[in-house]
């Protein structure tokens, strides 16, 4: 009996050093850069080694002006793939208030259960507007 083959691969789209996470801040200011002049939401997953060094960022979702869907499975996949260690959720607010509502706390829950599951440490939600950045680890003195 054959079966179908699959491959599975990850293409790398930008050859750029690996810049290093050493807390929340330079997190913010990474994904602040990335996010910036977004005409709609996006939820991005910022990929990172055990020493924090960036593997890359995955746009897991695009949604629109006000709302984005977020799936565990899209946010997950290219963090398993690529072997990371821990992730940082991240998404903007094109209204320009980086204040998390009630559907931001629920879905980083979520993800952090099911990074745990996974073995794959949620260290943060970043939410980026035009006034502003939103860490929720920095705002909760969790230790990054």
């Amino acid at each position: 009996m054959i079966a179908p083959l699959y491959r599975v691969s990850l293409v790398r789209e930008r050859d750029v050093p690996n810049p290093y996470m050493h807390d929340p801040e330079s997190a913010s200011k990474l994904l602040q850069d990335y996010l910036r002049d977004r005409d709609r939401e996006y939820f991005v997953v910022l990929m990172l080694t055990a020493k924090k060094e960036v593997l890359g960022i995955h746009d897991a979702h695009v949604g629109d002006l006000t709302s984005c869907p977020v799936v565990g499975r899209e946010v997950f996949k290219a963090a398993v793939i690529l072997g990371a260690c821990s992730i940082i959720l991240a998404h903007n607010h094109p209204s320009g208030d980086p204040e998390p509502s009630p559907e931001d706390f629920e879905v980083t829950a979520k993800m952090i259960e099911a990074g745990a599951l996974l073995g794959i440490q949620v260290l943060d939600h970043i939410i980026v507007g035009s006034r502003g950045v939103h860490s929720m680890r920095r705002r909760n003195h969790g230790v990054f």
